[in-house]
């Protein structure tokens, strides 16, 4: 073998290792396993939890003694796993309220933006049904309202807010836009331009100091701001506003 040509094979070897090593943490996700960091309180921990199979997995947390009155399709931030808005679902399920929230291909929520079809046919059965999402699952939950306001009563976004083109200001409903005070990962500008993007009677309410990742339990995130108030107090605020938008939506 020419020195030429080994060393054009140590240099194909050392890029597939790279590019190994770069798309391993996107096909290679933790594992999906309910319960863990998600309980609350004694209420929180009766919300019955499974795993299901709809088109993939889909994590479905439901009231204690019923389905209750209201489906909710939340979809997850970007490289956000589903387990970690585990804990709203639970929240939720003290007010009736079924949560259900997909597991998308490397945790991208663009890869699978319809997936509300299928979760709307098998779990909503007549029921008042809202669909949200966090950071990127909040745009690609914005995209898919744009596209079948029919089946919906409403839109959550969670730190998140319309891509271009996406026109939402004819729906018959309100949708809530929730931002964090202290949020340095999703432009506070844009979350508010987005409210241009929705029906009139939308509103944005600001999580005070909160910061981004106070949405979901997955810990830090890279280029977050700081918070100002603990945890437990964003996630009150979180839970207060969106079980008052949902209280308005049956």
């Amino acid at each position: 073998m020419t020195r030429l040509r080994r060393a054009l094979l140590l240099i194909v070897v050392g890029l597939l290792g790279y590019g190994i090593a770069w798309a391993q943490p996107f096909v290679f996700r933790p594992a999906l396993v309910p319960g863990q960091d998600a309980i609350t309180d004694a209420a929180s921990a009766r919300a019955r939890v499974s795993l299901d199979d709809v088109g993939g997995r889909v994590l479905s947390i439901r009231p204690e003694t019923s389905d209750g009155d209201l489906l909710l399709v939340l979809y997850p931030g970007g490289l956000v796993r589903p387990q970690a808005y585990e804990w709203l679902g639970r929240a939720l399920a003290e007010q009736g309220v079924q949560t259900v929230i997909p597991e998308f291909f490397a945790d991208l929520a663009v890869t699978g933006k319809d997936r509300a079809d299928a979760l709307i046919a098998h779990y909503a059965a007549g029921r008042t049904v809202v669909i949200g999402g966090h950071s990127l699952g909040g745009a690609m939950a914005a995209d898919y309202a744009s596209r079948h306001a029919d089946k919906l009563s409403g839109l959550i976004l969670l730190a998140a807010y319309p891509a271009g083109g996406i026109d939402l200001t004819g729906t018959r409903f309100s949708s809530l836009s929730l931002m964090g005070e202290n949020d340095q990962v999703a432009d506070a500008a844009k979350v508010r331009g987005g409210m241009a993007q929705l029906s009139p009677s939308s509103r944005l309410e600001v999580v005070p100091g909160s910061v981004h990742a106070f949405f979901g339990r997955y810990g830090p995130q890279a280029g977050d701001g700081m918070p100002s108030v603990d945890r437990a107090s964003a996630e009150q605020a979180i839970i207060e506003r969106v079980v008052a938008y949902l209280g308005e939506r049956r």
